[in-house]
């Protein structure tokens, strides 16, 4: 139904940066699953991804949570679906959510690390299916 990623600056994700993602509900009466996407790269310093992650609806009621997400295993290998050197994962965040109002939602994804700016990181994703 909705599928779209954030790319983090070359530099580094800054702490301040948010991606953001906004899509329309048009039948309330749906269930869906959401889903959180990261790409990283070889050279992403850890084995972990910390998030803080906020849908806002159209009556601008928050909903707020903080996540982690395991990127490697502890030898170090990579969890996710990798080619040169990229590592894509898909995660769960939400499943059989029900949207009971019609129109505009935002859901915007900050990262949650130690670092101001998070290196290694290309992008932030969301994905929303329709269960």
């Amino acid at each position: 139904m909705f599928e779209d990623y954030y790319t983090c600056n070359s530099a580094g994700w800054n702490k301040d940066s948010l991606a953001v993602f906004s899509f329309e509900i048009e039948d309330s009466t749906l269930r869906y699953n959401l889903l959180l996407s990261s790409r990283n790269l070889e050279s992403y310093p850890y084995s972990n991804l910390w998030l803080f992650v906020e849908v806002l609806s159209p009556n601008s009621i928050t909903i707020s949570d903080t996540i982690e997400y395991k990127l490697a295993e502890a030898n170090g290998k990579w969890t996710g679906k990798g080619t040169g050197g990229v590592y894509l994962n898909q995660f769960g965040y939400r499943s059989n959510v029900f949207f009971p109002q019609k129109g505009t939602y935002t859901v915007t994804v900050q990262h949650a690390m130690r670092n101001n700016d998070l290196k290694g990181l290309k992008d932030i994703g969301l994905r929303i299916e329709k269960r």
